[in-house]
């Protein structure tokens, strides 16, 4: 006990400030991962879980999966649907940052109220977007009819092209106030004394973007760009609500896809398995923002 006091006295006493959070990350986050990468790894399912079975298949879940064309096309949508979620989300919210980065009046509350769609639950915004782009009461089919553009409604959520659009829109939503609030503090760090003096040397606004505003807000652009992609990668309800993965599973993301898997179909293994393809390529992605942050910090 006496060396277990002198170990946590002086610069050893914050790992006591630390383990709480560390038990709970273990029990709540590490435990499960572990339990679905062995479950994933076993042949289980509805029928054998009662008696109690519970076989070691190896890999073979895994290459059951990539034989499977609902799991490559949810792979393909996941991928697909961030990448276009990101390209939208990017430019609008650095084209509102730098609208509102000037001084004109009203610019700080009319910031301020662009940033509701965030704060808003998503399961919320899911049902907003769901009555936006219904069939027969949908405020989009009302308007673009009252435009005449259409002459009848767009079934918007029941047509698999239609319905990534909707999806699409919605995120993009949610995604553009996060974007913009960050890439607005990454230009508050930016020295004024630049802009004067390139200024005075003859340069004009869209000289100034390409040569001080941009490579000074590098580091911001890629925490903003590897943040969305994490968050947008693992999409679960908004999909959920909006589309439950349909229509035909033209919709699903490997995160509702694992959750058909395990909770309507009860094939509990492969859907752990497509979980833990989702969480390997998150763990890559997250590995990269931890290196490209600590090389920030370094330089």
């Amino acid at each position: 006990m006496a060396k277990l006091k002198k170990f946590f006295r002086y610069e050893n006493v914050g790992m006591l400030f630390v383990l709480p959070a560390f038990i709970y990350m273990l029990v709540f986050v590490g435990y499960p991962i572990i339990r679905n990468i062995i479950l994933s790894f076993q042949d289980v399912n509805a029928g054998n879980l009662v008696r109690g079975t519970k076989n070691f298949i190896l890999f073979d879940n895994y290459l059951e999966l990539f034989q499977d064309s609902v799991f490559t096309t949810s792979l393909w949508n996941t991928l697909r649907y961030t990448v276009l979620c990101l390209v939208f989300q990017f430019v609008i919210g650095f084209a509102l940052a730098l609208f509102f980065s000037q001084r004109f009046s009203f610019a700080k509350p009319v910031r301020g109220i662009l940033l509701v769609p965030w704060m808003i639950p998503v399961t919320v915004t899911a049902l907003m977007f769901k009555l936006l782009f219904a069939t027969d009461i949908g405020v989009i089919n009302f308007i673009l009819r009252s435009l005449h553009l259409i002459d009848k409604n767009i079934e918007w959520l029941t047509t698999p092209g239609t319905a990534m659009f909707a999806l699409i829109c919605a995120n993009v939503w949610i995604g553009i106030p996060f974007n913009m609030i960050l890439i607005s503090t990454g230009l508050t760090t930016i020295p004024k004394e630049l802009y004067e003096s390139a200024s005075i040397d003859g340069a004009g606004k869209v000289q100034t973007f390409w040569k001080i505003t941009l490579p000074l807000l590098k580091p911001t652009i890629e925490s903003v760009l590897i943040l969305g992609f994490i968050y947008t990668f693992k999409v679960y309800d908004l999909v959920y609500v909006m589309t439950s993965g349909g229509p035909v599973n033209s919709t699903h993301m490997l995160s509702t896809y694992s959750y058909k898997l395990s909770f309507e179909m009860f094939k509990y293994s492969k859907g752990s398995a497509v979980a833990n393809v989702l969480l390997i390529i998150l763990l890559i992605v997250g590995v990269f923002y931890i290196r490209v942050t600590t090389e920030g910090e370094e330089e």
